[in-house]
């Protein structure tokens, strides 16, 4: 016992210095990364209300170093995994449902055209320099993405994949030379591609706190389905560490935009709440996470056509000026509010039933469309509108199937009847069944106008195997894309690229706002064959051979023989003579036997006589 207790401090002592290293990793893991949560609800004039759900994960970790791809503690480690085997320097990923009415609606935080888009920037190999090693490993990544979020993503192959040259530039921290070499972006869209449930579910799993805790509790599926827009997004980046960026950090930033019409089904009325929009209040908050605020754009709260009030009291109310556009933010601190009540369901009471107010029209936006008659030939038309007072440069990107063959020189760019030549032209013609058409325009915008680019195609006759299952309800083309650099603020609500908060971003003195916008994707229809006739022309194949084909060969193959119809028999008659001649063959074998047993009687006599002779 004594021998005992003069070795427990040997051992404390042997324990302390096995668990003091793993006490310092555990504290420099946790100063190692970072998470905030953040929710921005701006209500609009047409009586729609939208909530952008950002949620920021900070990891001090240098996004080209695979060595530290090791230690996870809030970034995921399925998605590490990912970009630390391909290679991945940016990643921007979003699927989306609905389409955002920037004439109503101005600008969303997060841009986005319906359905899947996926633009990736990978670092710069040696071994990645030709095209079918590009193909390869663009195959192989897609696939991961495509299991990992539970989406079509697999289907962005060669056909659909282009590498713009100015559209898509890093978002990140890269070099010059960097960023020029188009050939490390690529880009995809899948228009068709709907958003369920499905790819919510592996989305959110991504999240520190999953949806047990924090603003994540708000996700529920059936009411975020049943909006008018939602799109979900992943981005990820390296961005500076400090102000001084000798060194990076990985940043991934996952956003949710939903938009939701309180008036429906509600007698016009356009109050809302985080009951009702979402079936729950918020009632908890995210441990891991270092911010968990809620912003609301109270700026046009006093209109009479739209005055609404809050019931509960802002932590604070915040001034904002970013380039020349002057708003108020009420901000709520969800600790504080949990703190009190135990839970928060902010609410906003407006005093009349909701009528339509049309806003100020956003700075640029476009609007586009399919032109031409018949199912030989078409035309695509653009219409960029620029209400601000000075030009502006712009990029224009065209992204079109090989089954709608283009022709660059029905290229034409015109605004107010006068032809205006672009800057730059980067045209990549089509293959069938290898890549799209790729265009991408600089172009200069004037003031005050409307600038329309027209476009002519053909449409091709595919094979009947190349249809899809609902083949007359046309085929689809990804929205174009519009960059450019903004000099004011209206309507902007996006988070700047160098900053990564919301509330980075409130008091923004820069002139210059980065701007990018997609317009409709578009539904066009090809020649398509009947397919009823395939199932006529099997039918009626099938019925030549039954009859045409099964009479000759039974007519080569039988043996004619004459038959007395007299002499032939009915199944009945066969029955009888088939008892009659068992019975017949019973009476047999009994007479046979009876005959059989006279001879022996005959016999023995005669035995018995010849005896009694001799004797």
């Amino acid at each position: 016992m004594v021998e005992s207790c003069r070795s427990m401090p040997a051992l404390k002592r042997k324990m302390l210095i096995f668990w003091l290293p793993l006490l310092a990793c555990i504290i420099e893991g946790k100063q190692n990364d970072e998470f905030n949560e953040e929710l921005f609800i701006k209500p609009f004039g047409s009586g729609h209300v939208m909530f952008h759900f950002q949620f920021t994960t900070k990891w001090n970790v240098s996004i080209t170093d695979k060595t530290e791809y090791t230690h996870y503690r809030l970034f995921p480690k399925s998605l590490g995994e990912v970009l630390s085997t391909y290679g991945v320097q940016e990643l921007h990923l979003s699927q989306t449902q609905g389409l955002w009415r920037y004439r109503h609606w101005g600008y969303p935080p997060e841009d986005a055209p319906p359905g899947a888009e996926l633009w990736t920037w990978f670092q710069p190999k040696a071994e990645r320099s030709d095209q079918a090693t590009r193909d390869k490993l663009w195959s192989d990544y897609v696939n991961a993405l495509s299991g990992l979020f539970c989406s079509s993503l697999n289907f962005m192959d060669s056909t659909a994949t282009v590498s713009p040259r100015w559209t898509f530039r890093p978002q990140g921290l890269a070099s010059e030379y960097y960023s020029m070499n188009w050939r490390n972006v690529m880009y995809s869209a899948l228009p068709r591609e709907v958003v369920c449930t499905e790819n919510l579910t592996p989305w959110k799993k991504l999240l520190p706190c999953d949806s047990k805790v924090g603003l994540s509790t708000l996700f529920n599926a059936i009411k975020l389905h049943d909006s008018s827009y939602q799109s979900i997004g992943l981005h990820v980046r390296p961005i500076c560490r400090d102000a001084a960026c000798e060194t990076s950090s990985v940043e991934l930033k996952q956003t949710l935009t939903v938009v939701f019409d309180p008036t429906t089904g509600r007698m016009g009325r356009q109050s809302w709440s985080f009951t009702s929009m979402f079936g729950k209040p918020l009632r908890s908050q995210c441990p891991l996470a270092t911010r968990s605020d809620v912003y609301v754009d109270i700026t046009n709260k006093d209109i009479p056509d739209s005055k609404f009030t809050l019931r509960q009291e802002p932590t604070k109310v915040v001034p904002i000026n970013r380039g020349g556009d002057r708003r108020t933010y009420a901000v709520f601190n969800v600790g504080d509010f949990l703190e009190e009540d135990g839970f928060l369901d902010l609410t906003a009471e407006y005093d009349q039933k909701a009528t339509y107010r049309q806003g100020q029209e956003p700075s640029v936006y476009a609007h586009r469309f399919v032109t031409g008659f018949g199912l030989e030939r078409g035309g695509i038309t653009c219409q960029i509108y620029n209400n601000l007072d000075q030009n502006l440069t712009l990029i224009y990107m065209e992204t079109i199937p090989w089954y709608f063959r283009v022709y660059f020189n029905s290229l034409r760019i015109r605004n107010k009847d006068t032809d205006i030549k672009p800057f730059k032209v980067h045209f990549v013609p089509g293959k069938d069944r290898l890549r799209p058409y790729q265009l991408e325009v600089v172009l200069r915008l004037r003031a005050n106008s409307v600038t329309r680019i027209n476009l002519a195609f053909d449409r091709a006759v595919l094979m009947w195997t190349e249809y899809h299952p609902d083949a007359n309800h046309g085929f689809y083309v990804n929205a174009a894309v519009l960059t450019t650099v903004l000099p004011y603020g209206h309507s902007y609500t996006a988070v700047q690229q160098n900053a990564s908060l919301f509330q980075e971003s409130f008091n923004d003195t820069s002139n210059q706002f980065f701007l990018r916008v997609h317009t409709e994707s578009l539904l066009i229809s090809l020649p398509t064959p009947d397919f009823s006739m395939p199932y006529n022309t099997i039918c009626l194949s099938c019925t030549i051979v039954a009859i045409a084909f099964g009479s000759i060969h039974n007519l080569t193959t039988r043996v004619f023989k004459t038959v007395d119809p007299k002499k032939s028999k009915g199944l009945k008659e066969k029955l009888k003579s088939f008892f009659s001649r068992k019975k017949k063959e019973e009476t047999l074998t009994e007479e046979k036997r009876s005959d059989e047993n006279e001879t022996d009687s005959k016999s023995q006599k005669e035995s018995c006589k010849s005896h009694e002779k001799q004797s």
